[in-house]
């Protein structure tokens, strides 16, 4: 077996890594620079190559583009503390087989490496697979796991055709993913066309969404394209597609089928060259099972689906999202931008934001033209939102007796704090099973939690809790759940 080659100027990441891979007895060497890595390359190659992108001495990005020339079957692993949407369009836009952001889960390194070290074997006896990716900016901004996945997503489909659902709350930025997938993609060089369901009246959703002849109907004077034909050659985003009336769904499916549809009042058939992502924030089954919504339409839009998380599964992004929105707020508006204070940070950090990335964006744009001072402090928050912010949601319910029963202060007091409050409460009244009753109630959150998220699907339920189906179907069934 060849070894793994490591390259970071960072001497603990170096360390960490060949400590790992010494005690699952995988050779390797290590490289502080990318310059030395292309000096070894011409004597030998490695198994796989794991870098970091951001070196004094070296870019990890050039690095992989030279390997890749040389060594185009040479898995590479990219390495970065700067988790954002561009380092990982970046990555697989030169043929990276993964994106591994720091800090990173070791045990889940070591994983990875293993899978790159599988492939490299498959690559060897004459399989081959190439990734494609070109670098654009973007508006999606986010360190959070659930949003590292999205933005892999994105790589992986950048030259892909394929039919995309994006799934999410309202306010989390699904059409932003649509821009991406469509910047990134083949198509980048077509149109991208907008069409919300929600927007246009329903007796003009046919015309608009098709087109119409000249007299097809009262008013219409002359001939109109419709979006399918405005996005010929580019890509086609059904926003909210969940609110489509089902009669005109007929229509759309024989359009996703074979590319063919009809004008309104128009005889020859017109065939359009379209990619179509579609959003939704509603459940599209949930609609199916109740005659609402078509399902081979359904079937059709859901070749591939992703999910934009809620603002609150990232809170960790939060802080960052409200600088970059301040920033940007202060330069539409033509004003010098705001400071937040660090307290207002962590205020906004663990509010419930129900209208997502948009009303924290909105909630910049305020402060950015009602606040009078330089720094805003806690005070300078918007009456509701604060009012919002100082609810005392009971930690956890189910139990009548006080003991169990303790508020808890969303903006200054974290669950686990309460939690242990409750258990010495608990212990000090001498209440019996005081372990088991516990973790009862932490089960039935998660798992209410989990089911909420997942609108009722114990399989996407159990995948994203991280345990099997029998053992979620176990739990519901201990803890009287009922989904």
């Amino acid at each position: 077996m060849k070894p793994v080659w490591i390259v970071d100027d960072d001497q603990s990441i170096r360390w960490v890594l060949e400590k790992a891979l010494t005690r699952e007895n995988i050779p390797h060497k290590s490289f502080s620079n990318p310059n030395d890595v292309l000096d070894a390359l011409e004597k030998d190659t490695p198994q796989i190559l794991i870098s970091d992108i951001r070196m004094p001495r070296g870019n990890g990005l050039d690095l992989l583009q030279n390997v890749k020339e040389t060594h185009p079957l040479l898995p590479v692993i990219i390495m970065t503390a700067y988790s954002d949407l561009d380092s990982a369009v970046s990555s697989f836009q030169g043929g990276a087989f993964e994106y591994l952001t720091k800090p990173f889960d070791i045990d889940k390194a070591v994983e990875l490496i293993r899978r790159a070290m599988e492939q490299s074997e498959r690559n060897q006896s004459g399989n081959k697979e190439m990734n494609g990716w070109r670098q654009d900016s973007t508006e999606i901004i986010g360190q959070a796991p659930a949003v590292q996945e999205v933005f892999r997503a994105i790589g992986r489909l950048a030259q892909s055709h394929s039919t995309v659902l994006i799934t999410g709350e309202s306010g989390t930025g699904k059409e932003l993913v649509a821009q991406a997938l469509h910047k990134h993609s083949p198509r980048a060089k077509g149109p991208f066309v907008v069409f919300s369901t929600a927007a246009v009246p329903k007796d003009l959703l046919e015309s608009e969404l098709f087109g119409h002849e000249r007299g097809a109907f009262p008013g219409a004077l002359t001939l109109r394209r419709g979006r399918f034909e405005q996005a010929d050659g580019g890509t086609l985003f059904l926003d909210e597609i969940g609110e489509i009336p089902f009669e005109l769904q007929t229509r759309l499916l024989r359009a996703l089928t074979d590319g063919h549809f009809y004008r309104v009042g128009g005889q020859d058939p017109i065939k359009a060259n379209v990619r179509i992502i579609a959003s939704t924030h509603q459940n599209l089954e949930a609609r199916v099972a109740a005659g609402a919504f078509r399902e081979d339409l359904l079937h059709r839009l859901n070749v591939i689906r992703l999910r934009m998380p809620a603002l609150r599964e990232r809170a960790e992004d939060i802080p960052v999202l409200a600088r970059h929105f301040m920033l940007s707020c202060a330069k539409s508006l033509g004003v010098e931008a705001k400071n937040l204070s660090d307290e207002v940070l962590k205020e906004i950090s663990v509010m419930p934001f129900p209208g997502n990335v948009r009303q924290l964006e909105n909630l910049c744009h305020w402060l950015t033209v009602m606040t009078p001072s330089n720094v805003i402090g806690v005070s300078d928050l918007p009456a509701d939102i604060l009012a919002e912010a100082n609810e005392q949601p009971a930690l956890l319910q189910g139990e009548s007796s006080s003991h169990a029963q303790l508020a808890v202060k969303t903006n200054s007091v974290d669950w686990e704090v309460g939690l242990g409050r409750l258990a010495v409460k608990m212990l000090q009244d001498g209440d019996p099973g005081v372990y088991d009753v516990l973790c009862s109630k932490f089960e039935k959150a998660v798992l209410q939690a989990a089911l909420e998220v997942t609108r009722g699907r114990r399989v996407e339920a159990a995948q994203r809790l991280g345990i099997g189906r029998n053992t979620i179907t176990r739990k519901l069934q201990e803890l009287g759940i009922n989904d």
